[in-house]
């Protein structure tokens, strides 16, 4: 299920705003120019950004997301640009993607272990032999969460039609390898205050390059991350075509 940011209409609406600057999707724009994807599947994506920059750039996609208020905002940003589908990845139709993406936090935020191997085998059924699968997972040795704390995330962010929100994280439980935490929205407009609880599951290396050969992919790489370096492992994996696929590919990037 989706966390209350994503699926509360009043978060929802307000959830690019608070977080305008999305130079971390960058790479995965220039990754679906590198692999020549023309057909896009976006797992988890949210109120669409991403979705409607490949979009932008003649690219027929998919975004697929579990929240229904953030697919409204998508809708009402993108309309048909793109064909959204409210559920994840472990049901979806006959898509043949050249490229499948989780953006963000979106790998992180699939805790159960049957739901991640659904997801990931979700995401091989959706591929084209030879399409690519493409996603990113913060590296646990760098322990992000000892950052997630009113100190360092409290801010006020008018936004337009809304006015002023103030907004902090606040860590609520380390039950390895589950991190809790809580974002708490105060609209200064009417004094509403709403909180949305969240847990990512923070996965080694290793775990998820088993994972990958387990579901069918070829690892061809892991990448740093160019908006967060040394912080996050961005996986490059490859659903097996013909011939020429016996095994897995170099294995480069950190760790």
């Amino acid at each position: 299920m989706a966390d209350e940011c994503f699926r509360h209409p009043r978060l929802a609406a307000i959830h690019d705003a608070l977080d305008p600057d999305r130079g971390d999707l960058l790479p995965y724009l220039r990754m679906a120019e590198e692999f020549g994807a023309r057909r896009v599947l976006d797992i988890g994506c949210g109120t669409g950004v991403f979705a409607l920059l490949l979009a932008d750039r003649g690219m027929e996609v998919v975004g697929v997301d579990p929240a229904g208020a953030s697919l409204a905002v998508a809708r009402k940003a993108g309309g048909d640009r793109v064909r959204w589908i409210e559920g994840d990845a472990t049901s979806l139709p006959g898509l043949r993607a050249d490229l499948a993406t989780m953006t963000a936090n979106v790998a992180q935020a699939i805790t159960g272990t049957r739901a991640w191997h659904g997801t990931l085998r979700g995401a091989h059924e959706a591929l084209r032999p030879g399409g690519h699968l493409v996603f990113e997972t913060r590296d646990p040795a760098r322990r992000a969460w000892e950052e997630w704390n009113r100190e360092r995330t409290w801010r006020v962010t008018e936004i337009p039609g809304v006015g002023a929100v103030e907004s902090w994280c606040a860590l609520t439980e380390v039950r390895w390898p589950l991190v809790s935490f809580r974002w708490t929205y105060v609209f200064a407009s009417d004094g509403e205050v709403l909180t949305s609880d969240s847990t990512l599951r923070f996965r080694e290396r290793h775990e998820v390059e088993a994972d990958l050969d387990a579901r069918g992919f070829v690892l061809e790489e892991v990448r740093d991350a160019p908006d967060r370096p040394g912080r996050e492992f961005v996986f490059v994996a490859r659903r097996p075509g013909t011939g020429r696929d016996t095994g897995h590919a170099a294995r480069v990037g950190p760790g």
